[in-house]
């Protein structure tokens, strides 16, 4: 017995040693997973207080990233690290140090090497040693040491979508500047550069314009909020908000500092409600409108005959355009009823005048909205932008400059790319992050509907196997979408997409052959120990429960 009591305390004193020893260890199998992890001949590289940083000196972006790692460092670890400018290679021996390398394929890609005698993380732009820092940061232990040991390795990785998005619905429900910097946050450390932020709707006009005051003084606010989905409960209290320009520029510029761009969505024709009770002129019926407390899709859109429709358009992106400088703006056009157009004179007069008429059984007035979507697209050229819409743009002419977003299913994405739009793939199942994560929802908070595991995720692929070689390249980026009916707070917004965003960043980075969901969901946990790190919520289930898309008992 004695004997048997000694061994076991052995045994506990070997594993509590060891799991001290590997407890201070990177490890660079994280997620995403890089596309290449090879061993060097050499000692670890040991990650001390001693350390610094190095950037390149004069060049602001790459300080930035080094003052970013250096945070990153301190909150996983507790180690501080100084940063400075190096302008000599010989001053880089026992440090980090963060280069710039022509020689690198794509602008997003990076490589880490680590020896005894130092990192250096490279890239062929200061975004991509960016992501190798989100490597880098996410291979570290989580918890106060004195020590990192990196083991010797060189890693790197290309993405294999330029556009890796993740979308949030600022309108249905409002959320503090803090909570979408909160957002971007999550989205760097998961490697993703687009956030696409929904802004204007039939509950909400959340973007401030100041040619059109009414917009959100009016328009930004709602007599109440439905209760569940769409009861005849409602709960009569005021609801709205919106982000004023210098606001929108800060996020703006905070979502650059992480190499993020924000597309906002503008919804056009149709999600308007906002916008008509605030201008009731702009529709076809004059009034009175009201902005919706329900969800839903109301018949209630602009009215194209009107000319000063169009300049009301053309003058809300003129504000827009000031405040956001990426290369695309959204302009919706889904869920965009045409009974009103049907019925509305000046819209019959002006499918008269430029003369539309009804072809492969697209109606005149579905053909307007491809002549609406057409002007605003030229206008939006002319300054050197160009437009994203959802799929139902497909069935309205439009020009193959448009970019479509496929969220109706996958094949309208694939029928996009056959005809020459570039497309991003967010249909609905699985890519609907309102969705539950689970069939068995009596245990869930509220959502939309529908159900959408970890694993249907991770094993969604964005370009179809039938589609022809020559059109592959159309197909652009991967995106998830958060739509807000009923999600109201940031631990919410959470919820929802964690650890939902790991599978996606997965998939936005990986070719198909690399993707292998049993070796993922083993790499998870310690991505999972970074959200706890910083008390991000997140749904823990989707970590040890597999075949979800089944009801469970």
């Amino acid at each position: 017995m004695k004997k048997s009591v000694l061994i076991t305390l052995a045994m506990a004193f070997f594993v509590s040693i060891t799991s001290t020893a590997q407890s201070n260890r990177a490890d660079y199998r994280v997620v995403p997973l890089p596309s290449a992890i090879n061993g060097i001949k050499s000692n670890d590289f040991k990650l001390t207080e001693q350390s610094l940083v190095n950037y390149p000196k004069g060049n602001r972006d790459m300080e930035r990233n080094a003052m970013m790692l250096s945070g990153y460092v301190e909150e996983m670890t507790g180690i501080h690290l100084s940063t400075r400018p190096c302008s000599d290679t010989k001053e880089r021996p026992g440090n980090i140090t963060l280069m710039l390398d022509e020689t690198i394929n794509g602008d997003e890609a990076y490589t880490i090497t680590v020896t005894a005698k130092g990192v250096e993380i490279s890239g062929k732009t200061p975004a991509g040693v960016f992501q190798g820092i989100q490597t880098l940061r996410k291979s570290l232990p989580v918890g106060i040491t004195s020590v990192v040991n990196l083991p010797a390795a060189q890693v790197s990785s290309s993405p294999r979508f330029g556009y890796r998005g993740m979308h949030l619905d600022c309108v249905r429900h409002f959320f503090p500047v803090s909570t979408v910097k909160h957002y971007i946050d999550m989205m760097a450390l998961h490697g993703m550069n687009r956030l696409h932020w929904h802004l204007t709707d039939d509950q909400g006009w959340r973007v401030e314009i100041k040619q059109y005051p009414r917009l959100t003084e009016v328009g930004g606010w709602r007599k109440g909020t439905v209760l569940g989905h769409n009861s005849p409960v409602n709960d009569g209290i005021r609801y709205g908000g919106y982000y004023t320009q210098e606001e929108i520029r800060d996020i703006v510029s905070y979502a650059a500092e992480r190499y993020i761009d924000i597309i906002p969505e503008i919804d056009m024709p149709g999600h308007m409600l906002g916008a008509l009770t605030a201008y009731p002129e702009l529709g076809c019926t004059g009034g009175p409108y009201e902005v919706w407390c329900q969800w839903g899709v109301t018949d209630d859109i602009l009215c194209v005959g009107k000319d000063q429709t169009l300049q009301f358009v053309k003058n809300v992106l003129d504000e827009v355009m000031q405040m956001f400088p990426s290369e695309y703006i959204h302009i919706g056009g889904d869920e965009s009823p045409r009974v009103r157009w049907q019925e509305c004179p000046l819209c019959q007069q002006r499918i008269k005048q430029v003369g539309i008429v009804a072809e492969q059984g697209k109606s005149p007035e579905a053909l307007l909205q491809g002549w609406f979507t057409g002007e605003i697209q030229k206008y939006l050229s002319q300054h050197g932008k160009r437009i994203i819409g959802w799929d139902e743009l497909l069935g309205c002419n439009v020009s193959t400059s448009a970019t479509i977003m496929s969220w109706t299913g996958a094949e309208p994405g694939a029928k996009g790319a056959k005809l020459g739009h570039d497309v991003i793939m967010t249909p609905n199942t699985p890519m609907y992050f309102d969705h539950y994560q689970t069939k068995s929802t009596w245990n869930e908070p509220m959502a939309f509907g529908g159900c959408a595991t970890l694993k249907m995720v991770y094993d969604f692929e964005p370009v179809a196997a039938d589609l022809p070689a020559d059109k592959r390249h159309h197909i652009i980026g991967a995106q998830a979408n958060l739509w807000t009916e009923y999600v109201t707070c940031e631990p919410q917004i959470d919820y929802q997409v964690l650890p939902r965003m790991a599978a996606l960043a997965e998939l936005q980075w990986l070719q198909p052959d690399q993707k292998d969901y049993n070796d993922f969901k083993a790499r998870l946990p310690r991505l999972v120990e970074i959200y706890k790190l910083y008390n991000w919520t997140y749904r823990a289930k989707s970590l040890v429960l597999e075949n979800e898309d089944k009801p469970q008992n």
